[in-house]
């Protein structure tokens, strides 16, 4: 039976053993709910304690500052309706048009309440430049939310510059960095972002766990009402195996940040450099300033459904777009948002390797597109 290849590494991640074994005794041994008094609860305490503390060393925040989600969807949510239901005013909250659905849709449902929202286009490369910003910025916005890294075509944004922007204007600022926690290094005082969104699954952690970033002396009200955890900001019973399994699993990959960068970017160049060599024709999207290993490649009249189909035939699993709107089949608003050319967009293809992937993988990958399309 042939080898299975997982080459859509950008929609989840394989859980690292090394989290899977931080998480066990939490489940089967140590499983008191860290909220109550007795004794039995504080081994879990000190274990949510411990992870709040990896997790804001490996991206340059204080403990205090990390508060536990369910995910990236969660914690975007949290950010984009509570700040604007906590303004009277209804200032305006700036974002992008190609962020991920979590912000769109976040952003939709506190427009049909009033609250303006403004979309930023991205240049072709899929970038907003910090002068794209200034055509959009006023003393009445109060938030502005752009990606970290874009989740289809992978390119990088100028956070900094964009924070720097913003600040000047008196806004806040939310990036969803789902898609670069764990892959790219990340210092969110650097950054100057208020308020980062991260899911573990994206990173070799558990799914259904993730956490949100807010800066010191910036308020935010609460999503959800009930009890008093992650300091009476978020209520409900901690996942305390799943925290625990998100910061090994972090901490696994900011430790080996740089080899697992190279890894990926060879793996990479490999797949391209497959591809060239075979003379087959195709448009890679993104500028040069891209996360390691996402390949987002249009090949002009072709079917891109059908060419994941025929991969999956092959066992090799790749995406089409963004796997969160996977029902979904309408050309992706990101490849809307940079103006691909109509010839190519339904030919797009979203290939993302990851740490475990290998050089036979990315051979079998290439030989079987090099095969589909040729």
């Amino acid at each position: 039976m042939k080898q299975y290849i997982y080459a859509d590494n950008a929609a989840t991640t394989k859980l690292d053993k090394t989290a899977f074994e931080a998480m066990t005794p939490w489940l089967l041994e140590e499983y008191g709910n860290a909220s109550q008094p007795y004794a039995f609860a504080r081994k879990p305490q000190k274990a949510l304690a411990d992870a709040r503390a990896t997790i804001a060393e490996c991206i340059g925040a204080l403990p205090e500052e990390i508060y536990f989600t369910s995910g990236g969807t969660e914690s975007d949510n949290w950010v984009i309706k509570s700040s604007a239901f906590a303004d009277p005013k209804k200032r305006a909250t700036i974002t992008s048009a190609f962020e991920h659905h979590a912000v769109l849709h976040s952003c939709a449902a506190i427009e049909r309440l009033g609250y303006p929202v403004a979309y930023m286009w991205p240049s072709d490369e899929g970038y907003i430049a910090e002068e794209t910003l200034e055509k959009y910025i006023t003393n009445n916005t109060r938030l502005v939310s752009v990606m970290l890294s874009n989740n289809e075509i992978g390119s990088i944004l100028p956070i900094q510059k964009l924070c720097e922007v913003s600040h000047a204007y008196g806004a806040l600022f939310h990036t969803d960095a789902v898609q670069a926690v764990g892959h790219i290094k990340i210092d969110v005082h650097e950054l100057g972002v208020d308020f980062l969104s991260a899911s573990a699954h994206k990173f070799n952690g558990p799914k259904g766990i993730g956490f949100l970033f807010i800066r010191n002396g910036v308020e935010l009200p609460p999503y959800a009402d009930g009890g008093a955890q992650e300091s009476a900001h978020r209520a409900g019973t901690e996942n305390v195996a799943a925290i625990v399994g998100m910061a090994a699993a972090l901490k696994a990959n900011c430790d080996l940040l740089e080899q697992n960068q190279q890894h990926i970017l060879n793996l990479e160049r490999q797949l391209v450099s497959n591809l060239n060599e075979s003379g087959l024709a195709y448009k890679r999207n993104g500028g040069d300033n891209k996360l390691p290993g996402l390949l987002s490649l249009s090949f002009r009249g072709k079917d891109g459904e059908a060419i994941l189909h025929r991969m999956d035939l092959m066992g090799i699993s790749i995406s089409t777009g963004s796997a969160c709107d996977s029902v979904n089949t309408k050309i992706s608003h990101v490849l809307q948002a940079i103006r691909l050319d109509k010839d190519y967009v339904e030919g797009t293809i979203r290939i993302s390797l990851g740490k475990n992937n290998t050089e036979e993988d990315v051979e079998r990958i290439a030989a079987a597109l090099i095969k589909i399309l040729l």
